[in-house]
This record gives C-alpha cells, sequence and structure tokens, in this order.
C-alpha cells in the first residue's frame, strides 16, 4: 500500500472509533474504507483486519464510560461472556449465509430504528423507570448477548447502534448509560469474531494494529464528547448512523 492510502485508512480508524464510541456504527465509515483502499485483498481480510481495529476502540471506550457513566454491569458483563462465544459463532458461519440475505431484513430493522427515535423524541434522553422483572433482565441480557452479538460475528454494520437501542428500550436506560454498557458488549462480539478470523489466517496485523491506534485515540474523543454533551447529543448521532445505514445498505441492494 502507497503512504497516501495508509493515511487516509488510519484517518477513517480514527473516525470510525469516534462514532463507535458515541452510538456505534464504526463499521460502516472502517469497513468501506479498507475494502476501498486495498482492492487486492480478499474481503474476509478487511472484515477481520476491521475487527482488529474496532476491538481496540471499543475496550477503550468501554474504560473512559466506566469512568463517568453508570453501565449496568449486571446486565453488561454476563451478555458480555455470551457474546464472545456468539460472535465467534456468527464468524464461523459467515462464508456459509450470503449477506444479500440479510440486508433486506437489517433495512427493515434500521427503518424500524429510526422511526422509533423519530417518533418517541423522550426515548433515551433521561432514564426511564421500568420493572426490572426476571424476564425482563434475562432479555436485556440474551438479546445483546446472543442475537445481536451472532449478527455481529456474521455481517457486523450497525451493531453498536443496536446494542443502544436494546438497552434503552429493555431497560429504560438514557442513551448515554446506554452506549457505556453497550461498549461492554461490543467489545465482546469483536473479541468473538476476531479470535476466529486470526485463527483461519485472515487478519493483516500490521495494518491492523495502526489502525487499532487511531480507533482508540478516537474512541476517546467520542466518550468524552458523548458524557460531556450528554444524551440529546447521542441521540442526533444516532439518526444519523442509522440513515447512514440505510443508505448504504439500500444502494448495495439495488445497485
Amino acid at each position: 500500500m502507497h503512504a497516501e492510502q495508509v493515511l487516509l485508512l488510519l484517518l477513517a480508524a480514527t473516525g470510525a472509533g469516534w462514532v463507535d464510541a458515541v452510538v456505534g456504527g464504526g463499521g460502516l465509515i472502517q469497513l468501506p474504507a479498507l475494502l476501498l483502499l486495498n482492492p487486492g485483498q480478499p474481503a474476509v481480510a478487511a472484515l477481520a483486519t476491521n475487527k482488529l481495529g474496532s476491538i481496540a476502540g471499543t475496550s477503550s471506550a468501554a474504560v473512559a464510560y466506566l469512568r463517568k457513566a453508570k453501565p449496568d454491569l449486571q446486565v453488561a458483563l454476563p451478555a458480555a461472556g455470551l457474546a464472545v462465544c456468539c460472535a465467534a459463532g456468527g464468524a464461523l458461519c459467515a462464508a456459509a449465509i450470503s449477506s444479500d440475505v440479510l440486508k433486506p431484513v437489517i433495512m427493515v430493522v434500521l427503518l424500524a430504528v429510526a422511526a422509533i427515535v423519530v417518533l418517541k423524541p423522550d426515548l433515551g434522553r433521561l432514564p426511564a423507570p421500568v420493572l426490572r422483572t426476571r424476564r425482563r433482565i434475562a432479555a436485556a441480557v440474551l438479546v445483546p448477548g446472543v442475537a445481536i452479538a451472532f449478527y455481529d460475528g456474521l455481517v457486523g454494520p450497525g451493531t453498536g447502534t443496536f446494542l443502544v437501542i436494546a438497552f434503552t428500550t429493555l431497560l429504560g436506560m438514557d442513551f448515554v448509560d446506554a452506549s457505556a454498557s453497550s461498549k461492554i458488549i461490543n467489545t465482546g462480539t469483536n473479541l468473538g469474531a476476531l479470535l476466529v478470523f486470526a485463527a483461519q489466517g485472515h487478519v493483516l496485523w500490521a495494518i491492523g494494529l495502526a489502525m487499532a491506534v487511531c480507533n482508540i485515540a478516537g474512541a476517546q474523543i467520542g466518550a468524552r464528547m458523548a458524557i460531556r454533551k450528554g444524551a440529546g447529543f447521542v441521540r442526533v448521532v444516532l439518526l444519523c448512523v442509522v440513515t447512514a445505514l440505510v443508505v448504504k445498505l439500500g444502494y448495495e441492494q439495488f445497485a
């Protein structure tokens, strides 16, 4: 790769770290950059290297949030443990299931997320009291730790966004605390997928480690901005990311 291509990749990794830390969806920036700027590589190598950069950013953001926000560790930690295994399972299935089959479903889900956020302007602005029954807590562990984690290993785009919405709707958390909790689980999903891709020899370690450093820098800036500016700021970024994901998936589906 030429120096200009490497520089652009590192800039993309910094931006992806920022987006991931605020609300998730950094893969929307980082993965296309890997595919476009290093076109000779197999697609699976781009997916694997993306996970290496992402795990650095999400784990760094998780530490930053732990100091200032209020992640729900009772739910996030067991969900993260499940997420490692389920994301690994998704990564193992990635070669067997065409993402083209899943894209229309993902678009419908993203449009539903956007509609919920737009039609319920108070969602995630302040913590909402909910009755924390055993069933609700179990759902808050299993939906992120199993379903969303498997999706992350299988496909990936929008995982952090789905996690934030899951915590907001299931536990009544505000967007900042939901984002804090999601980073713990997203670290688990990235780890599970990365272990599979690394064992299969797909990771481009040199460029991936450089992108990891830039991801950390972007994640630290993003986490601090989200904590300082609050849930309203996270809500705006969330809508922008969901819109971008829908446009990207729609273009890929109908182009």
